[in-house]
């Protein structure tokens, strides 16, 4: 029977990197979900787990240009996060749902990015500032898109 070459060292590492993209995100996943989003609780960390994992993947492999490498993977999962983020905007006659929620998704991967990169500050500031939009300024959302009553007036007439 074989072993395997397994590193203890760097799966601690990584799994401590991995585990750390996945709890920065579950505050604001869980906005999301309590709000009654089609996107929150589980596809949030998955983004970033994902996000950290393709970039600790590619971490020290002999022979591979880690720079050249993190900018392919970086550029790779922008577009692809996007795409993810782009599922949850909805358009419902002349309204659109959801573009908080998929800037959140793409914030979600830059936090995993920022964790498999040794960048904790970026993603605790991240997390936090993307938990403060969602949680703190829906009030100030919601009166600015409720209707002023001379403009109801005026679309009336």
């Amino acid at each position: 029977m074989t072993t395997l070459p397994i590193d203890w060292q760097l799966l601690w590492g990584s799994s401590a990197k991995i585990v750390a993209a996945y709890v920065l995100t579950l505050p604001m996943a869980w906005s999301r979900e309590r709000e009654m989003h089609a996107v929150g609780i589980r596809t949030f960390p998955i983004v970033a787990m994902a996000s950290c994992g393709y970039l600790l993947v590619f971490q020290g492999v002999p022979g591979l240009d880690g720079q050249t490498m993190n900018s392919h993977v970086l550029q790779g999962l922008i577009a692809g996060i996007g795409f993810v983020g782009g599922g949850a905007i909805v358009k419902d006659g002349t309204s659109v749902h959801g573009t908080a929620t998929a800037a959140s998704i793409w914030n979600t991967g830059a936090i995993g990015a920022a964790v498999a990169l040794g960048r904790y500050e970026v993603a605790l500031v991240l997390a936090v500032l993307n938990f403060f939009t969602l949680q703190a300024l829906v009030p100030i959302k919601k009166r600015l898109d409720m209707p002023d009553p001379g403009d109801v007036e005026r679309f009336r007439n």
